[in-house]
């Protein structure tokens, strides 16, 4: 399928894990990608598996002059911007009466904060048919021990896209939230560990975990014209997880 060429994205956290199993399937599907992230060996290694269509820039989404060199970058090369992924995301373990300042800004300031920013600064270059992704996750609907500070920080994102497409009419911008449930990614290997993830995989009705691959197949319906009718929505994709 060609269903994004021609057109340019960026994708935030695109190195590793879903974000770069998206960058791999909007490239498939025939767009120009700009991947950004922090650690520079990695995004390196990204590249050099995407190909010519791909380009990195390195920073974090919770440093402002960071996001700035990023579109710089795009608006130089390519001009405009037809798609955003805001997926970079952290999060980790701490049961109440353990949850921590450190624990809660460095949650925030990557999920909220850096979604915020990574959508906001990407406005100038966007346009009618734009199409605005934001990661949540199931965790923003469901409870899970210790978990809370990243729940609610997902739940936060949810609420973003229901505010931002109001603030978006008339411009012909969409945005909508993709929420994957338990995902073999390397982020979430080392936040819940190999029991956790056998535990996550165990509570869907499909009893496994998602492939990044799969959220990444997801992310290109909602940014193709597949998904032309569809703001303010969130697409879960999580096995049934906080379906039922």
């Amino acid at each position: 399928m060609n269903r994004l060429l021609g057109k340019t994205a960026v994708i935030t956290g695109g190195a590793t894990g879903i974000g770069h199993a998206a960058a791999r399937r909007f490239i498939e599907e025939g767009a120009f990608v700009f991947i950004f992230g922090r650690r520079q060996e990695a995004l390196d290694a990204a590249v050099a598996e995407l190909g010519p269509n791909a380009r990195a820039v390195k920073g974090s989404v919770s440093d402002l002059a960071d996001l700035d060199r990023l579109y710089a970058a795009v608006k130089a090369e390519r001009g405009t911007l037809d798609i955003v992924f805001a997926n970079a995301g952290t999060g980790s373990l701490l049961p109440l009466g353990e949850i921590t300042a450190e624990q809660m800004d460095e949650t925030f300031e990557t999920n909220v904060k850096g979604t915020t920013f990574t959508v906001q600064k990407a406005l100038p270059l966007m346009g009618q048919g734009g199409s605005i992704i934001l990661t949540g996750s199931s965790a923003g609907t469901t409870g899970a021990p210790a978990f809370s500070i990243y729940s609610a920080s997902k739940a936060a994102v949810r609420n973003l896209a229901r505010s931002w497409a109001e603030d978006l009419k008339g411009t012909g911008i969409r945005v909508n939230v993709l929420s994957p449930g338990p995902t073999a990614t390397e982020l979430a290997k080392a936040a819940v560990g190999e029991e956790g993830m056998k535990a996550f995989a165990a509570m869907n009705p499909l009893q496994r975990m998602a492939e990044p691959m799969e959220i990444g197949a997801a992310a290109a319906f909602l940014a193709s014209s597949d998904s032309s009718f569809m703001t303010a929505s969130e697409l879960a994709v999580d096995g049934g997880l906080a379906q039922i």
